[in-house]
C-alpha cells in the first residue's frame, strides 16, 4: 500500500498545506492510522479513499491548530521566505527524506505493534478510532482509569519512539510476526 499511494498522497498534501515538512508528517500519520486501523481487525476496502479521507481530516485538524497559535503568538516583520528553496523540487522526493519518513512510519507502527495487547487496543480504539475514553473503557469492560493509563503509556512510547528514531537512534526494528504477536499477547 506504501508504495502504491504515498507520492501522489504527499502531493495533494503538499498542495493543502504548502509545507513539505508537514505534507510528509501528515503522509506518516495518514498511513499510520489506517495501518493501525487494519491491525485493529477492520476490513478495508478502499485503502485510497481511506488515507485520503484521513489525510484531508489530519489537515482541517492541523488547519484548527495553526489558527490557535497564530491568535497566540506573534511573528515579527523582518521573517522572509526564502525564494531560493522554492525553486527546488519536493525535499519528500530526495531518497534520503523518503527513507528517513519510511523509517519514521514503520518505527511508529512496530513501536504500536509491540504494546500489550489490551493497552494496543485501548490506544487503537481512542485514538484512531475516535472513541472516548468513557467509551472505550465500556467496550473493553475495565474502568476508564485504566485506558486513560494505557493511553498514556501508549504516547509515552510513541514518543520516545520519536525521539530516538529523529536522533538516528539506528535501525528501525521490523513489526512482530502476527504469529509471534499472538505469542506473546498471550503470555
Amino acid at each position: 500500500m506504501f508504495e502504491h499511494y504515498y507520492r501522489e498522497l504527499l502531493s495533494f498534501l503538499s498542495r493543502k498545506v504548502s509545507d513539505r515538512a508537514t505534507a510528509a508528517d501528515l503522509a506518516q500519520e495518514s498511513y499510520a492510522r489506517v495501518y493501525a486501523a487494519q491491525q485493529a481487525g477492520e476490513a478495508i476496502r478502499e485503502p485510497r479513499a481511506l488515507l485520503y479521507r484521513t489525510a484531508r481530516n489530519l489537515v482541517i485538524d492541523q488547519g484548527r491548530r495553526g489558527d490557535i497559535r497564530a491568535r497566540h503568538a506573534e511573528v515579527p516583520d523582518d521573517v522572509a521566505s526564502d525564494d531560493a528553496d522554492d525553486t527546488l523540487g519536493p525535499a519528500a522526493f530526495e531518497p534520503d527524506t523518503a527513507l528517513q519518513s519510511q523509517q519514521m512510519v514503520n518505527a511508529m507502527l512496530a513501536t504500536i505493534d509491540r504494546l500489550p495487547l489490551r493497552c494496543r487496543e485501548a490506544f487503537i480504539l481512542h485514538k484512531f478510532d475516535g472513541l472516548t475514553h468513557a467509551e472505550v473503557a465500556q467496550r473493553m469492560g475495565v474502568s476508564i482509569k485504566m485506558v486513560e493509563q494505557h493511553v498514556k503509556n501508549a504516547l509515552d512510547a510513541c514518543r520516545r519512539c520519536r525521539q530516538e528514531t529523529d536522533a538516528g537512534g539506528g535501525a528501525v526494528p521490523p513489526p512482530a510476526s502476527p504469529r509471534r504477536r499472538r505469542q506473546r499477547d498471550h503470555e
